[in-house]
């Protein structure tokens, strides 16, 4: 086999883990009817399993994966997985609410370290000059666990009920150990090392995840009631779908430039993002909606890649401890911004789109403070 082609087998088995891992915090969402009327909770309350998801894969991204960074990272990313099986089953056979949270919890902090670890386990097994490559296939699970995880859920939720559902994903869990236990190759592990000389550069990135992930999760938190007012309503599950399935492409596409110019590909997502919920804001018609998802879709099923790529090749050696940022600050906006959008909504229903559009002025203008040099060596590994 050349030493320049892909580990697809291996590759293939990171992006399982990431749907898996995506699946996992977006399930409840499709199953909240039946979860409250079983638990006998309401419905924002069964809602707080997302949420509570997220929080805690914001909270505990950093420590953890500094506590797990000396380990061999083969034997972490197998515990990882073990972790989504056990915490499932829990969840599948727990009577109580209090016992599912917590389970949700635990899977939470489980995710934070997995974005750290996959991302950076990725470009490590991949030849020289393809690490964004080989980025953007392992993390092509995160649109699409996204795009398809409210509507499975809900489907399979109606069809055998929500227990089930947790049942599937532990079971579907089990063949992805093995197949990561036959395939993945093991990786050494380096000793982090201070990245103080990397600091300048890594404050404007987490700014631009911050603001871009706020951003986004402002409006699509809240894309139903924007469809509403559009007098679109009935569009929801159709712009979903084109959305889910341009962010598949915008992965996919920013793969090889992200390995050529992956300055680049940070100014351009959040500018075709904006684009996207401008277009959507002036639509009066099904076609520019649907092109608009379009657009919006493609933009940012690239920029979280984009972002994970240029942490790990400023950080080097101490890149998980980087990613652990990336993720906190990520997935503090997803919080943040459902909160903001929601205050947004309430107050000023008509200027969320736009709201949400003015913020991405913020990590476009980030990416052009990073350094030429961001711009070089994208093709060199880990």
């Amino acid at each position: 086999m050349s030493q320049n082609r892909l580990p697809w087998r291996a590759l293939l088995a990171l992006t399982l883990t990431v749907l898996l891992g995506c699946l996992c915090e977006v399930l409840p969402a499709g199953l909240l009817l039946g979860m409250s009327e079983d638990l006998g909770v309401s419905p924002s309350a069964a809602g707080q399993l997302v949420t509570v998801y997220a929080v805690t894969t914001a909270v505990t991204a950093i420590p953890l994966t500094a506590m797990t960074s000396r380990l061999p990272r083969k034997r972490v990313l197998v515990a990882l997985v073990l972790g989504f099986v056990v915490t499932n089953l829990v969840i599948a056979l727990s009577p109580g609410y209090g016992v599912i949270l917590g389970a949700r919890v635990v899977s939470g902090a489980i995710t934070g370290v997995m974005w750290s670890l996959v991302a950076v386990y990725a470009m490590r097994i991949a030849p020289p000059g393809q690490a964004g490559r080989a980025l953007a296939i392992a993390m092509a699970g995160t649109p699409v666990g996204f795009a398809a995880g409210v509507p499975a859920g809900t489907a399979l939720g109606e069809l055998v009920g929500w227990r089930w559902s947790f049942a599937a994903m532990a079971a579907i869990a089990v063949p992805l150990l093995c197949w990561i236990l036959l395939v993945v190759p093991a990786v050494t592990t380096e000793p982090a090392r201070p990245a103080r000389h990397a600091l300048p550069v890594l404050r404007p990135i987490l700014v631009m995840v911050f603001v871009y992930s706020l951003a986004h999760n402002m409006l699509y938190t809240y894309v139903g009631p924007v469809l509403a007012r559009l007098a679109q309503a009935d569009l929801l599950t159709t712009a979903l779908l084109v959305f889910g399935i341009a962010a598949v492409g915008g992965i996919l596409a920013v793969g090889s430039t992200l390995d050529r110019n992956p300055r680049g590909v940070l100014g351009w997502c959040p500018l075709l993002t904006a684009a996207g919920m401008v277009l959507l804001a002036m639509s009066d018609d099904v076609a520019t909606t649907l092109m608009a998802c379009a657009v919006w879709g493609l933009a940012f099923g690239g920029a979280p890649t984009a972002f994970q790529a240029v942490t790990a090749l400023i950080a080097g050696r101490d890149a998980d401890r980087a990613q652990s940022l990336t993720i906190a600050a990520w997935n503090g906006a997803v919080a943040g911004g459902a909160a903001v959008g929601g205050v947004v909504l309430d107050t000023a229903a008509p200027a969320l789109i736009w709201t949400a559009a003015a913020l991405l002025v913020v990590p476009f203008w980030a990416a052009t403070r990073l350094p030429a040099a961001v711009g070089r060596g994208a093709s060199t590994g880990s």
